[in-house]
């Protein structure tokens, strides 16, 4: 494979979506465990997410804007087409992102304890729809189902994108979204001496990352027959990409179980990058297999080489300020990478704590 500058491009272009996909995914798997709050934690549960989404959560959409535009202006023939034909679905997931956004904003200072419920249900089921169908989106493009026909393509109604593959990649969407919020709200709940809210996230982390193993090795088991090209790409030259993804896993479970819950943290960003640069790497030379190369698909150099540019200018000013903004909110004064904390025993003792509790 000789290295263009459209391979460049949409190399930087899934950076962001990995990027998106994990600060984003925690965002979404919070409105995830808003909705599951419920109880004598139920307050602290909302005051935790309120605090560990609010510096930060508006920053998220950086990486999905910065995806959007470099994919018009890098392949406008691949943007043409994916968004004519999964209209439904990127518009249902484009819907949820504004409604949750709103419903976060409202719920934090609504007035009456009324509203605030039902902007806490809308923040909660929005956060569930965006992932969703942002997945079944996905799984459909990975499946070679999206007809090479361009802008002038008719919105497909959901033949295309309800098949059984994509809708389990949808919901491996959402168990991913989970693990990844659990763990992180697991480290903040830690780092607020909540120990007891912390041990909830770590069970909650560990049941979701097994909710994700499972429909991965379901996902793997569809796509011979759903994504043969997927398929075929990771057996050729990507199967070290799924093994590692795989032993990734197992750590960042290991790790947290243990009460090593900072290096947890690094080790779900892994596991997220590598699952979803495994899906890169099994599809090339594909931007929409099996139609359209991502050579085909590019637009022309000129206009490759001044996104470049321009994403590099901006990279230089948007990466420091974001990585401050975190230092600032979150990293400065937690715990280290290699602190073990006290896990409160193993996993079936921590379930009978919280129903022993759940009863009183």
């Amino acid at each position: 494979m000789m290295i263009t500058l459209p391979y460049i491009t949409i190399s930087v272009l899934w950076f962001a979506l990995i990027t998106y996909a994990v600060l984003g995914g925690a965002d979404f798997g919070a409105g995830i465990w808003d909705l599951l709050a419920f109880g004598h934690h139920e307050g602290r549960i909302h005051e935790l997410i309120d605090s560990a989404l609010g510096p930060v959560w508006e920053t998220n959409h950086v990486w999905l804007v910065f995806l959007v535009v470099g994919l018009f202006s890098g392949f406008p023939r691949a943007f043409a087409t994916i968004v004519a034909v999964l209209f439904f679905p990127l518009t249902l997931a484009l819907i949820g992102s504004v409604l949750r956004g709103s419903a976060f904003i409202f719920r934090t200072h609504g007035l009456r304890r009324t509203s605030m419920r039902i902007w806490n249900r809308i923040f909660s089921f929005a956060s569930i729809i965006t992932p969703f169908f942002l997945g079944v989106s996905a799984a459909a493009v990975a499946s070679g189902n999206v007809p090479d026909t361009g802008p002038k393509s008719a919105s497909n109604l959901g033949s295309l994108w309800l098949t059984p593959f994509a809708l389990t990649i949808g919901f491996l969407s959402l168990a991913l979204c989970a693990t990844v919020s659990a763990i992180f709200l697991t480290v903040e709940a830690t780092n607020n001496k909540e120990d007891d809210i912390a041990q909830m996230f770590r069970t909650r982390g560990l049941i979701a990352g097994a909710i994700t193993a499972v429909l991965g090795a379901l996902g793997l088991g569809l796509a011979p027959s759903e994504a043969p090209i997927i398929w075929g790409g990771m057996l050729n030259h990507a199967i070290g990409l799924v093994i590692a993804t795989m032993l990734i896993g197992v750590a960042a479970a290991g790790t947290l179980f243990f009460g090593y819950y900072r290096l947890a943290r690094v080790l779900i960003i892994a596991e997220t990058a590598f699952m979803l640069g495994t899906w890169g790497v099994s599809q090339i030379p594909y931007i929409i297999p099996p139609h359209i190369t991502i050579n085909a698909a590019a637009s022309t150099p000129s206009t490759q080489l001044l996104l470049l540019i321009g994403i590099l200018i901006g990279m230089i000013i948007i990466i420091p300020s974001i990585l401050l903004l975190f230092y600032i909110f979150k990293y400065k004064g937690s715990m280290g990478l290699l602190t073990r904390e006290p896990t409160g025993g193993t996993l079936p003792q921590t379930l009978a704590m919280g129903r022993h509790k759940g009863a009183k």
